[in-house]
């Protein structure tokens, strides 16, 4: 019998035992499935596992040797094949390896940072007041995130992000700035992502002055082209995919939005959980125990979706960041050697902040027909100085877990709660740059961790590439050029050129 199979069998003998029972049966079991890292608490009692099943789960990551995996990663092997790199994020923020080539990157790290801190100094010396980050997918969604989560309000320079080529987006992000005190970052790996050129041009006409556009890329010759001169682009390195980058210079937002000093806290925290992922022993090691019941939602349970429902309205971005970071590196239906994957790989991520989606989705979380896993994300001190604003949002954050789980018996069959729905609780004591920073890490590593038992790769995203080529195939169709080949798509340029 395969490992997913194994898991299988235990999901079908605990078809009838509800997570009430489960936790009926031990007492101890809020106690034994929590681990603490640091200012990051995680509870796994509302998952729908006992212990034989765990133990199967954690044969299957002996098994796929996930500390070997961890350790592959951190010391910068080639985990990549299929792009024939490393993927070393976690040398961005830290030298937990002693392997030299991890060093090595290490040490580029800290040299950036000193050139983006030198800017950042620049920036904020000049009098500016507002900066427009340009970039897309994972040159903004992490920038975006983080800056969300942790900017003071009314701190300056104010941080606004621009990714979407409709040029609405620009006129809402330019509306209200004066292109007098704004500073524009172009950030793309290539400096050929054609949102972010797109934009890049409207914004640079609209400062009217490209001393105050900054760049970060890993081509400097194309950006220095666009009219960045090199002492204002930062670097990018091809051992950093995008999504894992915002420790980086693409994090050059994020410093110039917090600080420096704050960027480091970040880049700290990460690195705490790096070191944790990289040496705890798989029974207390929070990414391993977070992949494995990823792995048992969906291949044990064969659950589709996957919720991600921050109590922290600075953590609303969070669903849209995961949502890239999960789909994008876990949407894959072939394994490393390109024969098919033998089990469903990544669910539908989404989300969105409680309380807001209690009143919106969360009715189908609670009667629908579908189980949806749900990962509870919750804050024990606030310093919003509203404090039964707090209580409220935290016993909110606590009745939903329960009653996902416990559900309600009665009478009336519209007024009944089947429960059982699984769930994972994550606390942070405090949102800071630390805790943010360790709670990205997890996310990182386990998604990692998953794709090891997948036997894919989470570093390559080739999936976002064929919709591009054929935009750019059509492009000179809407011109007035030539007319596209496929039958729908000719119908529908008639009907935009009709109309247009």
């Amino acid at each position: 019998m395969s490992d997913f199979a194994t898991l299988r069998s235990h999901a079908r003998r605990l078809e009838s035992t509800p997570i009430a029972r489960l936790l009926e049966e031990d007492p101890d079991r809020a106690r034994l499935l929590a681990l603490r890292v640091g200012p990051l608490y995680a509870s796994f009692a509302r998952q729908r596992y006992d212990a034989p099943a765990l133990d199967a789960l954690h044969a299957l990551a002996q098994a796929r040797d996930f500390a070997g995996a961890m350790r592959r990663l951190l010391d910068g092997e080639q985990v990549n094949p299929t792009e024939g790199r490393a993927a070393l994020h976690s040398a961005l923020r830290g030298d937990g390896s002693q392997a030299p080539y991890a060093r090595e990157c290490s040490a580029q790290a800290r040299q950036a940072r000193e050139r983006m801190g030198e800017l950042v100094r620049q920036v904020v010396d000049s009098g500016v007041t507002d900066v427009v980050s340009v970039g897309i997918g994972g040159s903004d969604l992490g920038p975006r995130l983080v800056v969300d989560a942790l900017a003071e309000p009314g701190a300056t320079p104010r941080v606004h992000f621009l990714s979407n080529v409709d040029g609405n987006a620009a006129r809402r992000v330019l509306a209200g700035l004066d292109p007098a005190k704004t500073a524009a970052i172009l950030i793309s790996k290539t400096f050929g992502t054609q949102e972010t050129l797109l934009n890049g041009r409207i914004v640079r006409e609209w400062l009217g002055d490209d001393g105050r556009v900054y760049g970060v890329s890993a081509n400097v010759e194309r950006a220095a082209a666009f009219g960045i001169a090199p002492e204002r682009i930062l670097p990018m390195w091809d051992w950093v995919g995008g999504r894992y980058s915002l420790w980086s210079a693409v994090g050059f937002p994020i410093a110039l939005a917090i600080g420096m000093e704050r960027f480091g806290e970040l880049l700290a925290g990460a690195a705490e959980l790096d070191a944790h992922a990289g040496s705890a022993a798989p029974r207390e090691n929070l990414a391993v125990m977070h992949a494995l019941t990823a792995l048992w939602n969906r291949n044990a349970l064969g659950l589709a979706t996957q919720a991600v429902l921050p109590y922290d309205e600075r953590l609303k971005l969070l669903p849209n960041y995961l949502q890239q970071l999960v789909m994008e590196s876990l949407g894959k239906s072939v394994r490393l050697d390109g024969a098919p994957v033998g089990e469903e790989t990544v669910p539908v991520w989404w989300g969105g902040p409680g309380t807001d989606t209690q009143h919106s989705f969360f009715q189908a979380l609670h009667q629908g027909t579908q189980v949806v896993p749900a990962d509870f994300i919750g804050v024990v001190r606030s310093e919003d100085g509203y404090d039964d604003n707090h209580r409220a949002l935290l016993a909110n954050l606590l009745a939903q877990t329960e009653a996902l789980a416990n559900g309600q018996a009665s009478d009336d069959p519209h007024r009944a709660y089947p429960g059982n729905r699984p769930s994972t609780l994550l606390l942070l004591d405090a949102l800071t740059p630390h805790s943010l920073g360790m709670l990205i890490a997890l996310y990182e590593h386990s998604v990692y961790l998953q794709s090891v038992a997948w036997g894919i790769n989470a570093f390559d995203q080739f999936g976002v590439e064929l919709g591009k080529q054929v935009a750019n195939r059509l492009l000179p169709a809407l011109e007035g050029g030539e007319g596209a080949q496929d039958p729908v798509t000719r119908a529908l340029l008639d009907e935009i050129r009709a109309r247009g």
